[in-house]
C-alpha cells in the first residue's frame, strides 16, 4: 500500500513555503491578478530561497531536491495563489528541466546557474497557433547555414515570454520526417530575430504571463542545439511527463485552498438561524471535497515518488493529472455554490480559484490527452 510520509527536511520545506505564501504572497494576490502583473520581486525571493532550481544539482546552483519536494512546494503555493504556483512549475519543470535532462555539460554550466537562482527566468516554446495537442505538427523551422541555425515561425501560450530571458524552443529541421524532424534549441532573448509578441488577456492565472513569440531568421549558434537533431519532440514528451506532476500538484493546492475557504465561510455564515456548516447539504459537499482531495493527493505523491525512484511514470502521471485537475474543477464549482452570491465577488478567494483552476485541465496535456495515454496503456496491457 502506498503511503505519504514526508521526512523531517520535507516538513521543514513545507512549513517554509506555507509561511512564505501566507505572509508574502497572500496580501498581494488580488493586486497582481487585477493588474495582470508578474510578481517579479516575489519570484526573485523564491529564487533566493532555492525554489527555482528545485531539481537542479547543487553544483549548478540548484537545491538538488526530488519530485516529491517539487510537488509539495507547488501545492503549498497554489493554496494561496495558483498564478505564482504555475510560474514556479513552468520555470522549474519546462525550460530549466529540459536543459537539465538533455543539455550537455557546457550548456548546463552556462545556463542552469542563472535559472536555478532566479537571476534569469525560463521560457519554453512548443505550442503554436495551429498546433496544440497535435504538437508534432508544429510549423516553426530551423535551417542550418554554416555554424548557425536560423529559426522562423511563431509560438503561442509561452509562459514568461515577456519577463523571461532564456528560452527552449522546438523547431523542425527536416519537414519530411514530421515529429522526428523536430529539434530543441536554447534561445536567448538577445539573439537577433527573437520577437516578443502580444501578452494574452486571460481568464485565470493572470499574474503568470502568457505571451506570443515570433522568430524571423533568429540566429542561434550551433552549440545551442539542445540534445541531438530530431530528438526534440521525444525529449519534450519526457519533459511534459514530469510537468504533469507539477500541474497535478497545482490542482491539488487549488482544491485544498477552496475547501479550506468553504469550511471557514460555512462556520461564519448564518441562514435560517443556523450556520451553513450545520446544514447536511453543506456537510455532504465538504465531505465529497475532502474525499476527492485525499484521492488526488495519493495519486499525485505516488507519481512523484515513482519519478524519484526512476520508475516509468507515463501512466501514473497522466492518472494523477487527470484526476486532480478534474476533481479541482468540481471542487471550486461547489465552493462557489457554498458561498452563494459572495462566491461571485473577488474579495472572496474562491472566485479566483474558480477562474484559475481550469488551466489545470489544459496545460501539460489536456484531460483528453491524458485519457488517451491511460486508455492506450490499459488496452496494451491486456
Amino acid at each position: 500500500m502506498f503511503e505519504i510520509n514526508f521526512n523531517e527536511q520535507q516538513l521543514l520545506i513545507q512549513k517554509t513555503v506555507r509561511d512564505f505564501s501566507e505572509n508574502e504572497i497572500k496580501p498581494v494576490v488580488i493586486k497582481f491578478d487585477e493588474a495582470e502583473e508578474f510578481p517579479l520581486e516575489i519570484f526573485t525571493k523564491l529564487g533566493e530561497m532555492g525554489f527555482l532550481g528545485i531539481l537542479v544539482p547543487e553544483k549548478y546552483g540548484g537545491s538538488e531536491l526530488g519530485y516529491v519536494d517539487y510537488a509539495m512546494i507547488v501545492e503549498e503555493i497554489a493554496k494561496v495563489d495558483p498564478s505564482i504556483a504555475l510560474s514556479v512549475a513552468a520555470h522549474n519543470g519546462l525550460c530549466t528541466n529540459h536543459i537539465l535532462l538533455f543539455g550537455n555539460e557546457k550548456q548546463k554550466e552556462k545556463y542552469l546557474p542563472d535559472l536555478a537562482t532566479g537571476r534569469k527566468i525560463g521560457i519554453w516554446g512548443l505550442t503554436e497557433p495551429t498546433s496544440g495537442s497535435d504538437a508534432g505538427s508544429l510549423l516553426t523551422t530551423a535551417e542550418k547555414r554554416g555554424n548557425k541555425y536560423y529559426l522562423n515561425g511563431s509560438k503561442s501560450f509561452a509562459t514568461h515570454g515577456t519577463v523571461g530571458q532564456t528560452a527552449v524552443i522546438m523547431a523542425k529541421i527536416d519537414k519530411e520526417k514530421g515529429k522526428h524532424g523536430i529539434s530543441a534549441f536554447i534561445v536567448e532573448k538577445t539573439f537577433p530575430g527573437f520577437i516578443v509578441g502580444k501578452k494574452e488577456n486571460k481568464l485565470g492565472c493572470r499574474a503568470c504571463e502568457t505571451t506570443q513569440l515570433a522568430f524571423e531568421n533568429c540566429e542561434i549558434p550551433e552549440e545551442n542545439l539542445l540534445g541531438a537533431e530530431g530528438e526534440g519532440f521525444i525529449n519534450s514528451l519526457k519533459v511534459l511527463e514530469g510537468g504533469r506532476i507539477s500541474i497535478a500538484a497545482m490542482a491539488l493546492g487549488i482544491a485544498e485552498g477552496a475547501c479550506e475557504a468553504c469550511v471557514k465561510y460555512s462556520k461564519e455564515r448564518k441562514q435560517f438561524g443556523k450556520f451553513l456548516s450545520e446544514f447536511q447539504a453543506t456537510q455532504f459537499k465538504l465531505a465529497d471535497m475532502k474525499t476527492a482531495i485525499e484521492a488526488a493527493r495519493l495519486l499525485l505523491y505516488r507519481a512523484a515518488s515513482a519519478k524519484d525512484e526512476g520508475k516509468d511514470i507515463n501512466l501514473i502521471a497522466s492518472q494523477a493529472k487527470l484526476f486532480a485537475s478534474e476533481a479541482a474543477v468540481k471542487i471550486t464549482n461547489e465552493a462557489i455554490q457554498i458561498h452563494g452570491g459572495y462566491g461571485f465577488i473577488k474579495e472572496f478567494p474562491v472566485e479566483k480559484f474558480y477562474r484559475d483552476v481550469k488551466l489545470t485541465t489544459i496545460g501539460e496535456g489536456t484531460s483528453e490527452i491524458q485519457r488517451i495515454v491511460i486508455a492506450k496503456s490499459l488496452l496494451e496491457s491486456l
